[in-house]
């Protein structure tokens, strides 16, 4: 059913709930949102209606307002600038860019006195703002962390203990230098396993630096796969032809009918500095919008007209139920189909049953998500019916056993409906906002300028491409030599034998919390144990640091000189040094420096990170509006127009024969003859519903009969920040569980529950709250482990209970999994 309720446009949201059998008779549910005027508060009336109120209130004001305060707030004015700092008494102030992996990247102004950090503020010029989160505010209290590292650490007790002794740099570097030859000489280079991950994703001191350290000494083996979204970029690779859904700008939501907001919280998971900003823009304007989503987030709480919560891992199953009722109601935008795909055809057949003899009808996908047949055939005939309306297929979703498929769905279902290169549309893949850079050569322009060269990885060399390579990523990143980000553990264990490329002795993780993020955590803990040498190079003593043999500090961005453009963001700019790096703590770049010289490199860096931005800088052409390195660093970041909103694929919608899709046939794929040839029976060529493992009707159920999800807190950027007292207080590591689940095993909010299935425990405090399905439990990621001497996480990290296994075509599949909640007997 679905019942609307408050008394004007906006200030009500509607629920559509499964049949009451499965929700609970006594219960009526209701959300009322108030006007975002930094204002917020969630009513509802059940028959605890005090408690949750009380709760409900308490996680707004916590979780939404101060992030939504501290995006929105104004700066104070500040005097003159000098160069890139300002300088107000004895304070300077010096403008850098933070680059958290947030899913943002923001203006930070950092106040100093003297060599010390005294306070933060953000950006303050013209609008629209890049304006800092709580994690970009919060970042002095990481700068001067009590366990920041900030010597060189070698292992003196059992890996994974945490024990080691302070050394110096010339015998750190030392010991690398001299097991790195010996792994290299002994089993060959690709035994070196290497992986940087995203946080402080600036462009010096960055993967590029280790790449070309680690290939100057004969090469290693790199990973392949992005555990945020490879299902996406493989659905984009195949149904467009690029590593993107194209470019598109957020700002385009104001122009668009309904948006759907589909596995999607950009409230919490930014997608961009401002783009909450813009969806409430188009709220205000009158946008219809939609969220499909297990739980309610804070995005539907601020945004939404209707929350409709679904079942883990059957969002394929309504995706194509609604494209049922559009192709069954010609509702489907003919014209669009005709000139601009192939294949549709094909998908027609099976939505009609053509292949199986199961029509996939609303009915269909009710039994299997949990969204009533008329709430689905309703959001079919409003999304085809809205033109332009926007998808926005989040990332959540396509983390799932099959997670192509989703995604490919939902680019199907705006194909279909003629939804996509057009203003207020989208291709609901992944997408960037490099459009806002003014079109792709800027973004050409950037990219190379930004490109640190390197010999080429021998490792790779001859190699021939994976079963599943896609033309658009290239030679090096479709190497079968390479290994997939989310199965390093599996690959460590198993090597040659288990199919692997080589057996794997040595593992350089960089940037990366590696074992805390990736599926099954005491499994990774084993494949650790089992090398011969690890080198870590972080900030703090994470759960991976602790199975390192040795650790090098790095420092923050705050405590080095960088060059900041991405892809996701719409400026670029200088990462300025505000103070000297605390302790012994290095640049990557300077690490990298000195393993060269350890290791015979002579020809690795004749610049210090200044001298590499002035390059940088230097490399960007005049005539594309950039400015130079004086400019620049008077003014710290320039921020990019567009004389419209950029949309993705609107050229090869509006010139066809000039500008073809970059595929085989030219055109937007919805079958796609070249995952035909792949053979594989779990990817077909056209979108189909596929049931995951671990669902609802596994018989693995019977024991653990509850889906975990594992959700992202404001708190943190995965991992990163989780061990700040400052952040710690505005939310609680807790397992999200519906009243009807709890109530049945006599848990209340705040009582301690053992979250656990074959593959580990966790002890974590329990959050009781209507604003997650029945059936389904969430436990954010990012929370470190801590496992007591039992071996159960005391620490709230999810992938405890994750599983060490990608989708068919590689994707992180961290919202697959079944568990067990039991109140603890503590």
């Amino acid at each position: 059913m679905s019942n609307r309720v408050g008394t004007s446009r906006g200030h009500g949201i509607a629920v559509s709930m499964p049949q009451a059998s499965a929700w609970g008779t006594e219960k009526t549910f209701w959300v009322k949102t108030v006007r975002l005027s930094n204002t917020f508060a969630l009513c509802k009336e059940t028959v605890d209606y005090g408690r949750e109120v009380a709760l409900d209130k308490r996680v707004a004001l916590v979780a939404l307002l101060i992030p939504y305060f501290l995006e929105n707030g104004g700066g104070k004015d500040m005097s003159e600038k000098t160069g890139n700092r300002k300088q107000t008494g004895e304070e300077q102030i010096v403008r850098t860019i933070c680059d958290s992996h947030c899913g943002g990247a923001c203006v930070v102004n950092v106040h100093t006195r003297g060599n010390e950090i005294v306070r933060l503020e953000t950006d303050d010029g013209e609008e629209a703002q890049l304006r800092a989160c709580a994690r970009g505010r919060a970042y002095r209290q990481r700068v001067y962390s009590a366990d920041r590292l900030l010597y060189p650490l070698k292992r003196t007790g059992p890996r994974g203990a945490g024990e080691f002794a302070r050394v110096s740099w010339d015998e750190a570097t030392d010991i690398i230098a001299r097991e790195m030859k010996r792994v290299r000489d002994t089993y060959g280079p690709a035994s070196i396993l290497f992986f940087c991950s995203m946080a402080d994703a600036h462009a010096v001191n960055h993967e590029q630096a280790m790449h070309r350290l680690l290939c100057s000494f004969g090469g290693y083996t790199a990973p392949w796969g992005a555990i945020s979204n490879e299902g996406a970029s493989f659905s984009a690779g195949v149904t467009y032809g690029t590593a993107y859904g194209g470019m598109h700008m957020p700002e385009d939501y104001l122009n668009s009918r309904l948006i759907i907001m589909w596995g999607w919280d950009p409230a919490t998971t930014i997608q961009g500095t401002n783009t909450a900003w813009h969806l409430a823009r188009a709220k205000e304007a009158g946008t219809e919008i939609v969220s499909v989503d297990p739980r309610h987030t804070d995005s539907a709480a601020a945004f939404a007209d209707e929350w409709i919560p679904i079942r883990p891992g059957t969002d394929t199953a309504v995706l194509v139920a609604m494209a049922y009722v559009i192709v069954k109601e010609n509702l489907q935008d003919k014209r669009f189909i005709d000139t601009y795909t192939i294949g549709f055809d094909k998908f027609k057949d099976y939505l009609l049953g053509m292949e199986d003899g199961v029509e996939k009808t609303p009915r269909w996908a009710e039994e299997i998500s949990g969204i009533p047949a008329a709430s689905i055939a309703d959001l079919a005939r409003r999304y085809a019916g809205a033109k332009p309306a926007a998808l926005i297929a989040g990332y959540a979703a396509g983390r799932t056993a099959f997670g192509e498929q989703y995604h490919r769905a939902a680019s199907t279902l705006t194909a279909i409906t003629g939804n996509i290169g057009v203003h207020g549309g989208s291709p609901a893949a992944l997408t960037i906002r490099g459009g806002i850079w003014g079109g792709r050569s800027v973004f050409r322009a950037l990219r190379s300028a930004t490109h640190i060269a390197s010999l080429p990885n021998q490792v790779e060399s001859g190699a021939p491409p994976r079963w599943n390579a896609l033309p658009h990523r290239g030679a090096s990143v479709n190497s079968s030599a390479r290994v997939n980000v989310s199965l390093f553990a599996d690959a460590i264990i198993k090597g040659k034998a288990g199919g692997y490329p080589a057996d794997f002795k040595l593992l350089w993780l960089s940037n990366t919390n590696y074992l805390n993020q990736l599926g099954d955590i005491n499994k990774a803990a084993k494949a650790f144990e089992k090398l011969e040498f690890m080198l870590v190079t972080e900030q703090f003593m994470t759960s991976t640091a602790k199975f390192a043999d040795i650790v090098l500090p790095v420092c923050t961005y705050m405590e080095r000189n960088d060059f900041f453009a991405s892809g996701n963001s719409d400026f670029y700019g200088l990462v300025n040094e505000a103070v000297t790096p605390l302790g012994e703590s290095r640049s990557q770049l300077q690490i990298c420096e000195a393993l060269a010289e350890k290791l015979g490199i002579t020809d690795y860096n004749d610049k210090t990170d200044e001298e590499w931005v002035k390059s940088i800088v230097a490399k960007l052409p005049g005539e594309e509006g950039f400015q130079d390195y004086r400019t620049l660093k008077s003014h710290g970041v320039h921020k990019l127009k567009s004389a419209e909103p950029v949309v993705g694929f609107k050229k090869e919608i509006d010139d066809p024969e000039h500008n073809p899709f970059p595929t085989r046939s030219g055109k937007i794929e919805i079958y796609s003859e070249r995952v035909a040839e792949m053979n594989h029976p779990l990817i077909p060529p056209v979108p189909k519903y596929i049931e995951t493992w671990e669902s609802r009707n596994d018989p693995l159920a019977g024991k653990y009969p509850l889906q975990l999800i594992t959700s992202h807190l404001k708190r943190r950027a995965h991992s990163q920040f989780d061990n700040l007292p400052w952040l710690r207080e505005l939310q609680t590591q807790a397992l999200a569980i519906n009243p009807l689940d709890a109530g049945s095993r006599g848990v209340n909010t705040g009582d301690l529950v053992r979250v656990f299935n074959d593959r580990g425990e966790v002890v974590i405090p329990a959050r009781v709250t209507e604003r997650i399905m029945p059936g389904v439990v969430d436990m954010p990621q990012g929370a470190w482990y801590n496992p007591d001497r039992n071996g159960a996480d005391r620490g709230g990290s999810a992938n405890v209970l994750t599983k060490n296994a990608t989708s068919p075509a590689g994707a992180f599949t961290g919202n697959t999994a079944l568990v067990q909640v039991e109140k603890s007997a503590e």
